[in-house]
């Protein structure tokens, strides 16, 4: 590409633009002096003045993106498309990724932090705009683990000072009911299986407040809780057509995978319902299972406040009698509790009855996690209890304003 100007070594005219390698050269044809190195003109106004400006400022090329960040950009984007997002969030998170690789702290990170950062990204933008995206969808389509992923996100939020709001649970069962194919008629989906879709979002909301209430939510996936939920208000509108479909069928025609913990926080809620049946006066005459107590869930969500005061008050009642057996049955001998046996005593049976319920505590209560055994302390440490003298002079090393001190002194003159 031949330049206008002349050589300043030999006066010809005869200057071209050179790429060597990579770096962009003025040379002369002629005598082969280098007239600039790495640096091009901007304007035709330039070129024949001769004016050096900076390769980046240049008409020929702009600064490129290293390979890093258009790789992060195309894998944002890709996400983006995946979830089926709005282009306003696809902007927002590529700006997100940006500012953060621009960023100090995330330069020396690891290539795996990279590419979880654009997960993060498009997490901080769903939660800014009020979009329910939980942190396992993310973890889900990275394939990688939730604490990585979570410590990733805890420094995008510090570093960048994003403001993300809390992903709320209604939100949550929102969304995820969006995805059932329960609402429109189809050739695989039987009739019968058809709901409207804000009479079931309606009534898993209400099934979903429940679990909260009663500590089943709390410190747990909130996905099985809302799939198990949407499996109970599904059947409790039309029990009669739905109460022979099971758990794993319900999953198949909405569409949706079954996870793992959703049959525990299923027979969870069973518990909680046959408690509250067992507290409401034209049920109490009925023989309720884990069947047939769904027929009446829309009774026992209308009168929810009422029947959990009155669970919790007979749970409490049943404890302090079931201590009170155990008392007595350690203090009668053993002869007493054979003819106890021999007379058919009917209060056995009750109290196994009793027994077998479910007491209304939370999980980490009725399920405790084996803790982990703390090392034995040296002599040393044993011999502290805390129960020491502390002499006067040790006190006042702990004083540290004259303000504690008239305190204390004031202290000790009222002893």
């Amino acid at each position: 590409m031949a330049a206008h100007g002349r050589c300043p070594e030999c006066g010809s005219a005869a200057l071209l633009e050179d790429a060597h390698y990579a770096q962009q050269q003025l040379v002369c044809a002629a005598c082969g002096c280098v007239l600039a190195e790495g640096l091009l003109t901007t304007t035709y106004s330039d070129e024949g003045q001769l004016r050096e400006v900076s390769y980046s400022q240049s008409t020929g090329q702009k600064e490129q993106l290293n390979r890093c960040e258009q790789r992060g950009i195309r894998r944002v984007q890709d996400l983006c498309k995946v979830l089926r997002l709005p282009s306003v969030f696809e902007g927002t998170a590529v700006s997100y990724f940006q500012r953060a690789l621009q960023h100090p702290s995330f330069h020396l990170v690891s290539l795996e932090k990279k590419e979880l950062l654009v997960g993060c990204c498009v997490l901080a933008t769903c939660r800014q705009h009020n979009w329910p995206l939980t942190l396992g969808t993310i973890c889900s389509l990275l394939y990688a683990k939730q604490e990585l992923v979570t410590s990733v996100y805890l420094s995008l939020q510090k570093e960048l000072g994003i403001s993300v709001p809390a992903l709320s649970l209604s939100d949550l069962v929102k969304t995820h009911l969006n995805s059932f194919r329960l609402f429109q008629r189809t050739e695989d989906i039987p009739v019968l299986f058809v709901e409207d879709k804000e009479s079931m979002l309606a009534r898993t909301m209400q099934v979903v407040e429940l679990a909260s209430e009663t500590w089943l939510v709390t410190g747990r996936h909130p996905v099985p809780i809302v799939t198990a939920a949407a499996f109970l208000s599904w059947q409790s509108l039309q029990p009669s057509a739905r109460l022979t479909c099971t758990f794993t069928q319900f999953c198949k025609a909405a569409g949706v995978d079954l996870p793992p913990p959703a049959r525990l926080r299923l027979k969870e809620l069973y518990d909680i319902l046959l408690r509250m049946a067992a507290e409401l006066a034209w049920l109490k005459v009925l023989n309720l299972d884990k069947k047939t107590v769904v027929k009446y869930i829309g009774d026992l969500l209308q009168h929810r406040s009422f029947l959990l005061k009155n669970a919790f008050r007979a749970a409490d009642v049943e404890e302090q009698q079931r201590a009170a057996q155990a008392e007595g049955s350690s203090s009668n001998p053993p002869a007493a509790a054979g003819t106890a046996q021999a007379e058919g005593c009917p209060a056995e049976g009750k109290q196994k009855a009793v027994g077998s319920r479910r007491p209304l505590l939370p999980p980490c209560l009725l399920r405790p996690r084996k803790r982990l055994r703390t090392a034995a302390l040296s002599a040393s440490d044993a011999g502290v209890t805390g129960d020491d003298p502390i002499s006067d002079g040790e006190i006042e090393q702990y004083l540290r304003g004259p303000e504690e001190i008239r305190a204390f002194r004031r202290a000790k003159a009222w002893q």
